[in-house]
């Protein structure tokens, strides 16, 4: 996992080929006039889906996987706090989802980061997460979450 401030990103484009795309994409997008949905980069090797919602207890959540996908998430506007463990022999809660590519697991994360406008993370398939989680009280946040194809 990888977590930075977007003004940061070019340390990482080497990490995987299509990495810098995703970051060129949220480093010319506007990402505060976009609404929420699913934008197409370069097939269904690269995409990505702008949500609004508003952030949610940890108590009621689980930590996700993916095998296809690298999730590049990138904080627009608010707040909210992540979980984050590695993927290291753990049971998953529900099994692999091969059409929407994730997994769940009950186990409680290593720690939780606060993911604010300005921040992203990238997540490999090695990486669990648990984002959405409110910080003090349940607030709306925007968020977008580029999908990487490994």
């Amino acid at each position: 996992m990888i977590i930075d401030r977007l003004k940061n990103a070019t340390r990482y484009y080497s990490v995987h080929k299509k990495i810098s795309a995703a970051f060129h994409y949220l480093q010319t997008t506007d990402l505060e006039a976009i609404v929420p949905g699913k934008y197409v980069i370069d097939g269904d090797e690269l995409f990505a889906i702008v949500q609004e919602y508003a952030t949610l207890d940890s108590a009621n959540e689980e930590m996700e996987a993916h095998r296809k996908y690298i999730d590049v998430q990138y904080m627009i506007q608010g707040a909210e706090l992540v979980g984050h463990a590695v993927l290291n022999g753990q049971i998953p809660s529900k099994e692999y989802d091969a059409e929407n590519d994730f997994m769940l697991f009950a186990d409680t994360p290593s720690f939780f980061t606060k993911m604010e406008a300005g921040t992203f993370m990238v997540f490999f398939p090695t990486d669990l997460h648990m984002p959405c989680i409110k910080e003090h009280e349940p607030a709306m946040v925007k968020k977008v979450v580029v999908k990487v194809r490994v």
